[in-house]
Order: structure tokens, then C-alpha cells, then sequence
């Protein structure tokens, strides 16, 4: 899936909508919809470009290190299996 926007593009939607501007018309210059403009607000709102990005950085981060939490204990109950039938 392509990422239509980038974080300033969504830095710079959610200030002008915070600024005043109406989300039917912002959201049609954007080719979104307005429920969209709503959650970059919910999640981006007071943010600055930067930290956007390191938001963006510690989510991926974040996943990364659940998967391999998810792997660890898949490999716990494998050798646990193999361990009782040992015995």
C-alpha cells in the first residue's frame, strides 16, 4: 500500500484544521475523507514534524518487538511439547 502523505503533509492538515477551517472543504482539497482529517487530528494533534516521525519510528519499533515476543513464546510451547513427550 503507497502512503498518499507524508508527515508534514499530515502536520500541515491537522494545524489548519485545528486553525479554523472547515473539514468538508480541507477534506476535499485533500482527496480524503473527513473522518480521516478526524483521526490524524486525534493522533497527530500538537505534534511537530519531528516528533511525528518518531512516533512513526517507535511504532514500527514497537510491532518489531512484538513479533518477536509472539515468536518466543510459540518456540516456549514447541519445546515444552517436545519436552513432555521425553518423559
Amino acid at each position: 500500500m503507497k502512503k498518499r502523505f507524508t508527515e508534514a503533509q499530515t502536520i500541515g492538515a491537522v494545524k489548519r484544521l485545528e486553525a479554523g477551517e472547515s473539514a468538508k472543504d480541507l477534506a476535499r482539497e485533500l482527496g480524503v475523507h473527513q473522518q480521516t482529517l478526524y483521526h490524524w487530528k486525534k493522533k497527530f494533534s500538537g505534534m511537530g514534524i519531528s516528533e511525528a516521525r518518531r512516533l512513526k519510528e517507535l511504532e514500527a519499533e514497537n510491532s518489531k518487538l512484538k513479533r518477536l515476543v509472539a515468536e518466543q513464546a510459540l518456540d516456549i510451547v514447541m519445546l515444552k511439547d517436545v519436552n513432555s513427550k521425553k518423559c
